[in-house]
């Protein structure tokens, strides 16, 4: 093997040895806002592999540090091709896909989170992605700004006007 093949051998390894860094530091991250987002552990499971796919073969032009932003953002795009597609608009939160949610302390914390969660799916997508990104990925405002491409301001009263579009819906459902 020449210098060339061995420059090339071991770019590509390096490529690799990167790659298997951020499943491993991301992986679960972008599994959880699939399955929030979409309520289905086995779709968030297959968006899960296509953006991990896309990050493998794709190359992607990453910054430094901003990494699982990228990560985040292609699944919210993927999440919501699937999201759209006719047949998946029903949020189901069966109990084997609870197991993504932390533990519940008792069976009444239990039926909050779920009535919650199927309160977030009722957003518009919007207001969806950013409190998913901001509560449930702990982003902050400028993080989200920067991956969706949107002014501070913007995101910030995304957040603000969710809560309360949250609270409406969990007092229609008698949560709030």
């Amino acid at each position: 093997m020449n210098e060339q093949e061995k420059g090339c051998a071991s770019s590509y390894r390096m490529d690799e040895m990167r790659f298997e860094e951020l499943y491993t530091a991301y992986a679960s991250d972008v599994l959880r806002m699939s399955y929030f987002y979409l309520g289905d552990r086995q779709k968030a499971e297959d968006v899960t592999q296509d953006v991990f796919l896309k990050l493998y073969t794709g190359n992607p032009d990453l910054v430094e540090g901003k990494e699982k932003a990228w990560l985040l953002k292609v699944a919210l795009n993927k999440c919501r091709d699937v999201w759209r597609a006719a047949w998946v608009k029903r949020v189901v939160l069966g109990s084997p896909a609870m197991e993504l949610t932390p533990a519940p302390g008792s069976m009444d914390d239990r039926l909050e989170k779920q009535e919650l969660m199927n309160a977030i799916h009722k957003l518009p997508t919007d207001f969806r992605d950013v409190v998913l990104l901001h509560y449930y990925q702990g982003l902050g405002i400028a993080e989200i700004a920067q991956m969706l491409g949107v002014p501070e301001g913007t995101i910030s009263s995304r957040l603000s006007r969710g809560r309360k579009k949250l609270e409406v819906i969990l007092k229609e459902s008698g949560l709030a």
